[in-house]
């Protein structure tokens, strides 16, 4: 069985982009973590309000 040929660079820029997604992953988790418990009570009317604007959209109601 003949592997693919891929260069050192390439598996580090790979490896390199892999640890940055996971660092956004991380910060955008913050985020929504402090806005959640700034939002507390809210999120099941903004929750509501998302799936209505989904479904409004998918029936080109909006």
């Amino acid at each position: 069985m003949n592997r693919g040929k891929v260069d050192v660079d390439t598996l580090l820029k790979v490896l390199l982009l892999l640890v940055v997604v996971w660092i956004a992953l991380e910060v955008v988790e913050g985020v929504l973590g402090i806005l959640g418990w700034l939002l507390g009570p809210l999120q099941p009317l903004l929750g509501i309000a998302l799936i209505v604007l989904i479904v409004l959209y998918l029936t080109d109601r909006l």
